[in-house]
């Protein structure tokens, strides 16, 4: 079974209140994951028909700071799908309700997994694209993916050497000062 990425987008809009806010009077970087982890769930559970989990978070940007009393909306779209997996593509936006204006806050990748009752994870329907930019997600989610698993791969191998690398360190502002017998 296949399934188009319109059938499951999902938009959502809240005012922004005084409750919401940090010590410095801006909108809570928190409460907006929260808010991004709800619509990523309600998205992937309806593109999948399942009961679904978060399982990780990638490239989380956060580009403009949101006030209280703006208008904040999420959209949020499949852009990948695995076997029981699927990777929530979600973009931020704020609206000064007063003026109308509007800019891009804050944009992120949820990776998300279907569960079936017993809690494990089940199969979930492939994706329709069906123009330039729904291909262009789905080949970058692949290629976060691709990314994610080689330096995995890279630095959870057991022939890591930690003495390979520390020239990559030069000119960045660290200090290395391991035991001599490390």
């Amino acid at each position: 079974m296949y399934k188009t990425i319109d059938a499951s987008r999902i938009q959502i809009s809240q005012l922004m209140l005084p409750s919401n806010a940090n010590f410095g009077g801006k909108i809570h970087g928190g409460y907006i994951l929260n808010l991004m982890d709800q619509i990523a769930f309600a998205c992937a559970s309806k593109h999948s028909g399942s009961y679904c989990v978060t399982a990780s978070v990638d490239t989380v940007d956060f580009i403009s700071p949101i006030e209280v009393g703006e208008l904040v909306t999420m959209k949020a779209s499949v852009n990948y799908v695995g076997k029981s997996s699927m990777v929530v593509g979600i973009r931020v936006e704020s609206e000064n309700i007063q003026n109308g204006d509007k800019k891009h806050c804050n944009s992120s990748y949820f990776t998300m997994v279907a569960k079936n009752d017993n809690g494990r994870a089940t199969e979930v329907p492939g994706l329709i694209l069906n123009d330039k930019t729904e291909v262009k997600r789905f080949l970058k989610a692949l290629k976060r993916i691709k990314t994610k698993r080689q330096r995995q791969s890279e630095f959870n191998s057991t022939s890591f050497s930690l003495q390979n690398y520390l020239k990559e360190l030069e000119g960045y502002r660290v200090k290395v000062e391991l035991p001599e017998n490390y």
